[in-house]
């Protein structure tokens, strides 16, 4: 991709990007202000915000949640409805300012050479239409192609973007595909007329790291082959890093550090941009030894911005006097004139010094088993057919002869890609569906074959659940403080009123909120608060363990370090076991014990965090480690990625289940036996054909510092030779 020059940042683009050049920018933003006019008045969004885009470059925008990135794209795509406006600057498209452009000249605009993918592909299909005549629109509508033109184009478009069976997607409607095809799909829509900027909103926050890492790859060809300029906003830094030539990192409406991805990376000047950095789970952290540090405090509503830096009040280097007086301009780095920082004090502080380490805690010594999964199979019976007339009869083996243990103060990780059976096994769990066959032990009690309604009130209060999203999971008539007292007193843990109201305060006290957060009602709170609540609602009939289902992975950065922190803090006071189900191996890096990797039902390969993240590996482990997107310049990865669609579960392969998608399958052995599991140390095991001799020989996927494997920004080193030579030797 290009590294054109660009300044980006500064409150005035004196040196334009262009300068020296003969190239037009594709786009450019000039101070621009963006404010929403309500009925309490104007409320600022985003506020003296540069930005220069050259041909072929692509560049990402970062930052919290409710700081400006989505506002700015919908600003360019003039998208900001009835009460968004533009207050300030100019925003320019291959020289015009879009502002003096009349809504027709927008209309043709969009689509044809400003196009955008959004967070959540369905949003940007019409479930009502088949994908062949809503890709065919776009040629039809921009360049008054005929249907069958349109529609070859379209096929064409969707074998550009590795879409398989391009014929039977363009005869499918939006439901009958996995979420990874609807993505492509809306990438290949966005595509069909060569747009000259792609804006995309997030576009893989919603998708396994697998299908993720391929989307990535895909961005990655689509800049060098089609020469579009891209604008990538994300909150993942690790992404970003892989996809984009420069960074905007943006703070409550405010570009505040603005540089090549190198130089931000590893020559920060911004003290926020230091506090993301100190908030991600990069390799090298440590639960115990070297935690991470969460940024203190909130991001202050648009119109309760303090005086001066807007940073100020969370900022460590904060200076009365100094950083709370007039507007903070964007100022150049000393020695590098592409690199531009909002900070008063980026001669005085240190910032070569380490990015700082939380408080370390003792490590938590493990106790007995507390929780036994052996041979436990949950299968269901479907009818295939018409609705109103019976089919054929089929199974779907949603989880197959999983066993393993969980040990008292243990966290163990459950990872896989969706559709793995990690949520089926949860259900199981927590008595919302039976197990097929198998045992699930909670001490002396079997849970596999007792559905909740036969659960005691003692039974159900010792294994609680946090879930994904805490804005389905609380009632939003109830008060905060109603919500954990009802636990308190549904099973027994105080019966006194009284008791119950200090029980409520002490568990806000545990999960870091103001007691007077009890009389607040859901909708009062923010995201990460509402994750708390859900917490210490888990905690509040002291469980024994806890199945925390993607706690956060709908946070940002900051509100997840803290999130993370807490259940550790409140694990180490309690003991409890901690069932973690994510399929972000950073996260589950940084605070697993254990690991148990999932596919297709079954379990690939189990044991402590350093064997599953050091070789041997099982190929799908393998692709795995690989496809996790690290925001560290120093971390090479092996690049892998895999082929194909999951196998349906309800017509699994006779063998290996993985062997559709391995670059080591031996033929007419994974596909037809069932791989035998092979034990590498006491409890670290490996479900694969490939012998020990082959797989104890796999070079490691990740390496820090100066390693002889390479994969940073997209070079490739193929598994084929070691595929090929582990089929020699293992056939």
């Amino acid at each position: 991709m290009s590294m054109a020059s660009d300044t980006s940042g500064g409150t005035a683009p004196a040196a334009q990007a262009g300068e020296g050049t003969s190239q037009i920018p594709v786009l450019e933003c000039r101070n621009l202000s963006i404010s929403y006019f309500t009925r309490a008045g104007e409320i600022p969004a985003v506020a003296d915000f540069n930005l220069t885009l050259m041909p072929g470059e692509s560049h990402g925008i970062v930052g919290e949640s409710g700081c400006g990135k989505s506002t700015v794209a919908l600003a360019i795509m003039q998208y900001m409805g009835r009460n968004g406006r533009i207050v300030g600057g100019e925003i320019l498209f291959n020289g015009r300012d879009m502002r003096a452009m009349s809504e027709e000249e927008l209309r043709l605009l969009r689509g044809s050479q400003i196009a955008m993918v959004y967070q959540e592909p369905m949003a940007s299909l019409n479930p009502a239409m088949r994908v062949g005549d809503q890709l065919a629109e776009v040629p039809i509508y921009h360049e008054g192609a005929s249907k069958e033109e349109a529609l070859e184009r379209a096929r064409a478009m969707l074998e550009s973007v590795r879409l398989p069976e391009p014929e039977r997607i363009l005869r499918s409607y939006p439901h009958q595909i996995s979420g990874g095809q609807q993505q492509r799909v809306v990438i290949a829509m966005a595509l069909l007329s060569s747009p000259k900027l792609l804006l995309l909103d997030e576009p893989t926050t919603a998708l396994d790291v697998t299908v993720e890492a391929g989307i990535v790859d895909l961005i990655r060809e689509i800049a060098a082959e089609f020469g579009t300029s891209m604008i990538y906003i994300s909150h993942n830094l690790g992404l970003i890093l892989e996809t984009c030539d420069r960074i905007t990192v943006m703070y409550s409406g405010e570009a505040v550090e603005v540089g090549t991805v190198e130089d931000v990376f590893e020559a920060m000047r911004h003290p926020y941009t230091r506090g993301l950095f100190a908030s991600i789970p990069l390799p090298g952290a440590d639960k115990n030894a070297r935690p991470l540090i969460a940024i203190p405090g909130q991001l202050p509503l648009p119109h309760e911005r303090p005086p001066g830096c807007n940073f100020g009040p969370r900022c460590d280097y904060f200076k009365a006097g100094l950083c709370d007086r007039g507007e903070i301009p964007m100022l150049p780095i000393s020695g590098d004139d592409r690199h531009f920082s909002r900070c008063l004090r980026i001669e005085e502080i240190d910032w070569h010094a380490g990015l700082g380490e939380g408080i370390g805690k003792v490590a938590t010594e493990k106790g007995d088993v507390v929780l036994k999964v052996d041979d436990m199979t949950k299968h269901y019976e479907i009818e295939e057919g018409a609705l109103f007339f019976s089919g054929e009869a089929k199974t779907v083996k949603a989880n197959e002869k999983l066993s393993f243990e969980a040990r008292e103060a243990e966290t163990v990780a459950i990872v896989g890609e969706s559709g793995c059976g990690k949520s089926t096994f949860a259900k199981v769990l927590m008595g919302l569906e039976e197990a097929t066959a198998g045992k699930v032990l909670l001490g002396n009690v079997e849970l596999g074959h007792m559905p909740v309604d036969r659960r005691g009130p003692e039974t159900i209060s010792k294994l609680q659940m946090i879930f994904q999203n805490p804005f389905d999971t609380l009632n939003p008539s109830h008060t905060v403080g109603g919500q954990i007292a009802r636990v308190i007193r549904k099973f027994g843990v105080e019966k006194d009123e009284a008791k119950v109201q200090e029980r409520v305060l002490e568990l806000l006290d545990i999960v870091k909120l103001p007691r007077d957060f009890a009389l607040r009602r859901p909708r009062q709170l923010s995201g990460g608060q509402k994750q708390r609540v859900g917490i210490a609602r888990a905690f509040a009939g002291n469980p024994a363990v806890v199945i925390a289902d993607e706690p956060v992975s709908a946070l940002d950065v900051s509100v997840q370090a803290a999130v993370t922190e807490l259940l550790m803090d409140i694990q180490r006071e309690n003991r409890t076991t901690l069932l973690f189900i994510s399929h972000d191996l950073s996260v589950v890096r940084y605070l697993s014990d254990r690991i148990v990797v999932m596919y297709l039902g079954q379990i690939m390969e189990q044991g402590s965090t350093e064997e599953i993240f050091a070789p041997p590996y099982h190929p799908y482990t393998e692709a795995l480690l690989s496809a996790v997107p690290i925001a560290d310049t120093k971390v090479t990865k092996r690049h892998i990625v895999l082929s194909g669609e999951i196998p349906s579960a309800s017509d699994p392969p006779a063998g290996c289940p993985f062997c559709t998608r391995c670059p080591y399958v031996i033929e007419g052995t994974c596909e037809t036996e069932p791989p035998p599991i092979r034990e590498f140390q006491p409890g670290h095991r490996i479900a694969c054909h490939l012998s020990e001799e082959t797989l104890s020989a796999m070079q490691p996927v990740i390496q820090i510092g100066d390693g002889t494997e390479k994969g940073d920004k997209g070079d490739e080193v193929s598994p084929a030779a070691a595929a090929e030579s582990a089929r020699r030797s293992d056939a």
